[in-house]
């Protein structure tokens, strides 16, 4: 019984069990399905991830996603790709170098077309100028060489360069090249650099001992200055000689010719093999880009005709249409623009014909005429008449043609006032009315009386004819000065017993050296007693500005305030302002002036490179220049070369034209400012009268008197605008018709406003001395002259600064002070300014130099120097 009642305990213990865990798992369902009733009507979202939840990688099972799969990820963002420092600097260098080589690639392709077209069917012929250096040396036999069919070409035609007999066209079918030959004429330099502005190729002919002479070293200069286009060294004779003394004189040719033509081959030409192998070399040889050339339309003449304007259409004015065949050359010529014949000046164009080639390069017989540049066919060839064959490519147009004004027009009444007020005529009247009282000596009538001007009316006449004159007058009396004071020193070393009996003894040397012999009589009689005066005078001059820059007297009978009037002090010669536009003279309202040179240059030349209209370069035509003088027809009949150029947009109009010039070391003559000279400026060749101003950075630029021999120096000048590069040769004229080379340089700009400020220094003298403050004596000589420069400040040689404090008694004397005390043996100075200008005086006929005699030296100057 025990046992049931233990075995029944145990049931009912299990049951209560069950009985309470079915409760528990009632009561959470319960509870959960309350919680589900409670979220689903609050909407409560999902968690989500925070930031610094961990994101394992992914598996690479090493497959790449796809475009789908990239898209699906991406959803439409763009990732930005931030570049680094180092990535963008790479990018740039990157770049610059990939322009750069682009640049150089275009570059390299335009020089081989343009070197594979001159000479070439689409091209002008290869132009060969033919050089003899030395008197010596004959160029007959180069060109006869040259001329033979043994040089690998045939000789189409002769006297291919209208005025030089010598010259010859010639055609090479085997390596598809056209040449033009003619010999220069060194004995005109004139001729000798036109040609050499057009040549493609210069043949210089060497001596086979010294190579060349004075007068070949003399047209070297010139020509490098110019500028030198391709060139190739000749020899002949070299094969007469022995076999072993061939080697020494090639040897001795080589050294000679690299201090002109470093790195040159020396060429030998005494055969026909020898000739061929110079054509080939002239053919594929590089050549030289000349700026001032390359960038206008040029043309050799060929042919040459004139044709006296009729009188049916008005009064014989003496004038004619020229006609010149030649080859375009440069860039593309248009009708429209204006032409300049070298020497002569300006003209315009009437119209452009295209006649046949006379060179043609793959023209062989009648039968098979092509047509060529623009249509034109070898008609001579093919048996037509030149008249018919020729046909007119374009006309100028009168409303686009430019002008051929050089000047701009004057209008007189620009600077009048206009038509007076009524105010100002009642003043008018009332000044008339009153009387003016003034001192008439006795028995002088009314009518007398008016003619006696007051003082201020007579300063203020003064005042105005010292304006209106020219800088002339100026330059005249300071050259009085300075011989006065050349005369002062000569008093001085007379009465102190020097340099007279120097001269005496030097005069009596002369006169018994004289009576010797003949020679010095005959040596006597090439001596020109007038220039060797005024090379003297000259070389004086320059010694004195050399020892006392800018050094001038303070005149004795005239008042320095009426003599320096145009002058004014400057505080600092660098930083104090002046005005470009002040005191302008007559001339500066008949240039042109632009608002941006640099600018307007930059625009002209892009213009100009990019033009395709036009007779092309290369074309054979024919020019119709009309209003020209018969001189220019005479000097083509002289035998000269003509040379046309086609002027860009504004380059007929005057200016002011700045040179950069630096002194030929073979002149030694001073050379003073305002002397006319003769320029070559790239085309151009004129006269005129230059200033010469230093070459700096600044605002204001110091006149120097003469050209200097150690330093570039400024030429300014009225001349027609030209844009540069351009080279520039500067060439004086003697009396007895010798032109000496000055100097050489380049075209600067084109600036009417760059001051130019002439310096004059007054020096006195310190008389008494203490501490700080001097009496100074000598520099002016009377009071007022002192009270009206006292605003000017004082300087002296060693450095001190000071100004005028007071002026002492009525002779000139005056109390200064100096920031330090003066010593006895210093000086005084005081500088004055004032803005010089140019002289109107261009003149674009410019006469030719004495011709060179063969055998003779003329031609050279005197003191010119090979080394």
């Amino acid at each position: 019984m025990n046992a049931h009642r233990a075995k029944r305990g145990g049931q009912e213990e299990v049951a209560t069990k069950n009985a309470e865990v079915i409760y528990a798992i009632e009561v959470r369902v319960r509870f959960s399905r309350v919680v589900k009733m409670v979220a689903g009507s609050d909407q409560q979202q999902g968690h989500r991830a925070g930031a610094y939840k961990q994101k394992n990688k992914g598996h690479k099972h090493g497959k790449h996603r796809t475009k789908g799969e990239i898209e699906r990820e991406s959803k439409g963002r763009v990732s930005v790709t931030a570049l680094t420092k180092k990535q963008r600097k790479e990018a740039r260098k990157m770049d610059k170098r990939h322009k750069a080589n682009q640049l150089r690639r275009n570059k390299k392709d335009l020089v081989l077309t343009e070197k594979r077209r001159l000479g070439s069917r689409d091209g002008p012929p290869h132009t060969v100028a033919v050089v003899a250096l030395h008197a010596d040396v004959d160029t007959e036999p180069v060109m006869r060489l040259l001329r033979c069919d043994g040089a690998g070409g045939l000789v189409r035609e002769v006297q291919s360069v209208c005025g030089v007999p010598d010259s010859f066209g010639l055609v090479m079918p085997r390596y598809k090249q056209r040449f033009t030959f003619f010999r220069a004429d060194t004995a005109d330099l004139h001729s000798l650099l036109d040609v050499v502005k057009v040549a493609d190729s210069l043949v210089f002919v060497l001596e086979s001992t010294e190579g060349w002479d004075s007068y070949g070293e003399y047209c070297l200069s010139c020509l490098f200055a110019q500028g030198l286009p391709a060139y190739a060294l000749v020899c002949q004779g070299i094969s007469d000689l022995a076999v072993k003394k061939r080697m020494d004189s090639r040897r001795t040719l080589a050294k000679i010719s690299e201090v002109r033509f470093p790195g040159a081959r020396l060429f030998p030409l005494d055969s026909d093999q020898d000739a061929a192998l110079l054509v080939r070399h002239l053919g594929t040889q590089r050549q030289r880009r000349l700026g001032f050339r390359s960038r206008r339309s040029h043309l050799l003449a060929q042919r040459v005709s004139y044709t006296p304007n009729s009188s049916e259409c008005g009064p014989s004015t003496g004038l004619g249409t020229l006609c010149v065949s030649g080859y375009v050359r440069g860039r593309p010529l248009q009708v429209d623009r204006l032409v300049y014949i070298a020497g002569f000046g300006d003209f315009q164009l009437s119209q452009i014909d295209a006649p046949m080639d006379p060179l043609p390069l793959n023209i062989t017989s009648p039968r098979s005429a092509k047509p060529g540049k623009g249509g034109d066919v070898d008609m001579q060839d093919a048996g037509v008449d030149d008249e018919v064959s020729v046909r007119v490519l374009m006309k100028a147009d009168p409303a686009r043609v430019e002008s051929l004004q050089a000047e701009a027009v004057i209008d007189p009444m620009d600077g009048e006032q206009t038509w007076p007020t009524e105010t100002e005529l009642l003043e008018a009247e009332e000044a008339r009315k009153i009387k003016r009282v003034m001192k008439v000596p006795k028995g002088m009538s009314d009518y007398q009386a008016t003619w006696i001007v007051d003082e201020d009316n007579e300063n203020v006449k003064e005042e105005e004819e010292s304006t209106d004159d020219d800088d002339d007058d100026d330059e005249d009396a300071m050259m009085e000065e300075s011989i006065d004071g050349e005369d002062l020193d000569s008093q001085l070393d007379t009465a102190s017993g020097f340099g007279s009996e120097e001269e005496d003894e030097e005069e009596e040397e002369l006169l018994t050296t004289s009576d010797k012999g003949g020679a010095d009589q005959r040596y006597d009689e090439h001596i020109d007693e007038v220039e060797e005066g005024e090379g003297l005078k000259r070389y004086r001059e320059a010694r004195s500005n050399e020892m006392f820059p800018d050094e001038v007297d303070t005149p004795l009978d005239k008042s320095a305030k009426t003599r320096f009037q145009r002058y004014r002090g400057l505080k600092s010669f660098r930083s104090s302002p002046w005005d470009p536009m002040e005191n302008l003279p007559v001339d500066y309202s008949r240039i042109f002036q632009f608002q941006s040179f640099e600018r307007t240059r930059r625009r002209v030349l892009a213009e100009a490179a990019q033009e395709d209209q036009g007779a092309l370069v290369g074309w054979y035509v024919t020019l119709h220049v009309v209003d020209v003088p018969p001189a220019v027809m005479e000097s083509v009949q002289a035998g000269r070369p003509l040379v046309l150029v086609s002027l860009l947009p504004h380059e007929q109009k005057m200016s002011v034209m700045h040179m950069l010039v630096r002194r030929h070391p073979s002149n030694t003559e001073p050379v003073k400012s305002k002397e006319e000279l003769i320029f070559h400026c790239g085309f151009r060749r004129f006269r005129a009268c230059p200033i010469f101003s230093q070459h700096t950075s600044a605002d204001k630029h110091k006149l120097e008197r003469f050209l200097q021999h150690d330093a570039p120096t400024v030429v300014s000048v009225y001349a027609p605008i030209t844009f540069p590069t351009a080279g520039v040769m500067v060439f004086k004229q003697r009396e007895n018709g010798m032109q000496d080379l000055v100097g050489t340089g380049t075209l600067l700009s084109c600036d009417p406003q760059r001051v130019v400020l002439k310096r004059i220094v007054l020096s006195g003298h310190p008389f008494k001395i203490n501490r700080r403050s001097a009496v100074v004596r000598y520099m002016f000589f009377n009071r007022d002259d002192i009270l009206w420069f006292k605003p000017v400040e004082l300087r002296t040689k060693w450095g001190r600064r000071g100004h005028i404090k007071e002026a002492l008694g009525t002779h000139g004397h005056m109390k200064c002070v100096f920031d330090s005390q003066l010593k006895s043996q210093d000086t005084v100075m005081m500088n004055l300014y004032k803005r010089v200008y140019p002289r109107w005086t261009y003149d674009p006929h410019v006469p030719r130099p004495l011709p060179w005699v063969k055998g003779e030296g003329t031609q050279v100057p005197d003191d010119f120097d090979m080394d």
